[in-house]
């Protein structure tokens, strides 16, 4: 069986980035160094962090001294931040410059008086965090009808929409088309991140020349699910998994050609392990 590697799988810039400042800080802070939250949506990753030293917590009254470092998704409140700066914490930020973008444009929709809208999972920790820092009212939601609904609220339709960064710029670019039908003005920032493109691109120009694709990344990651999803729609056998433990041979008794791609948390040495294992069948 041949097994092709999708040329953009595997850590972005903003993970890589994320990653790197917390082995760096475990191996140069005096003191407890704690994650704020899951650091990236890769439990794997996580876990290994735990093992240099880097332990998660989910509150910052669970630290007692030392160094916290804020998660790449971001925090939900600025004032996190001021809070643990009171407590005598040191901090270091590994929000995603992507995600601190989509803060930015953000708040910059409410002063400006647009009923901001952002294109995403509202439960998803960097939208949370997104509408934390816009210091006003913000809809998260990937339904038109929903939109409608909280426009219908105001009497002037200024619409200021964004998206979270790992969303498809096929949903995203849909529904900012159906606002420019209802809305008086609009005024779009695509914050979607540029890995999370190609990525997307790349699966689905791939998708059409396998048989089967394999998809590694964490079951809690947005853009991991995306990716399987962008492959199922073009109608391939699509297998989402997290390690190589999960992969079964049944799945492949009649594959001549599978492809493997990898969300943007998902580190090299899993990726390495399911082509491994593919290799092996």
């Amino acid at each position: 069986m041949e097994v092709v590697i999708a040329e953009n799988a595997g850590f972005c810039f903003g993970v890589k980035r994320a990653v790197k400042m917390a082995f760096d800080a475990a191996e140069a802070e005096v003191g407890e160094v704690r994650s704020l939250g899951p650091l990236i949506h890769n439990p794997q990753e996580v876990a290994r962090l735990a093992e240099k030293g880097v332990a998660q917590v989910e509150m910052l009254d669970q630290i007692k001294g030392g160094t916290v470092i804020l998660r790449s998704h971001g925090v939900s409140s600025p004032q996190i931040i001021d809070d643990a700066e009171e407590k005598g914490l040191k901090v270091i930020d590994a929000t995603c410059p992507f995600v601190t973008n989509a803060q930015k444009y953000a708040k910059q929709l409410v002063e400006e008086g647009y009923q901001v809208v952002m294109v995403g999972d509202r439960n998803h920790p960097e939208t949370k965090s997104v509408a934390g820092h816009a210091g006003g009212e913000i809809l998260i939601t990937e339904s038109f009808e929903e939109i409608k609904k909280y426009l219908n609220k105001f009497s002037k339709k200024r619409i200021g929409i964004i998206s979270q960064t790992t969303q498809t710029y096929e949903r995203f670019s849909q529904l900012v088309v159906k606002c420019l039908q209802i809305c008086e003005e609009v005024k779009v920032f695509n914050t979607i991140c540029y890995a999370t493109e190609d990525r997307q691109t790349e699966a689905q120009e791939m998708a059409g020349t396998v048989d089967a694709f394999v998809v590694v990344g964490g079951k809690n990651s947005a853009n991991t699910t995306h990716l399987a999803d962008i492959c199922r729609e073009k109608g391939v056998r699509v297998f989402h998994v997290e390690t190589a433990n999960e992969i079964e041979k049944a799945w492949f008794l009649d594959v001549e050609k599978v492809g493997v791609t990898a969300g943007a948390s998902t580190p090299d040495w899993l990726i390495q392990d399911v082509v491994s294992s593919l290799k092996g069948i």
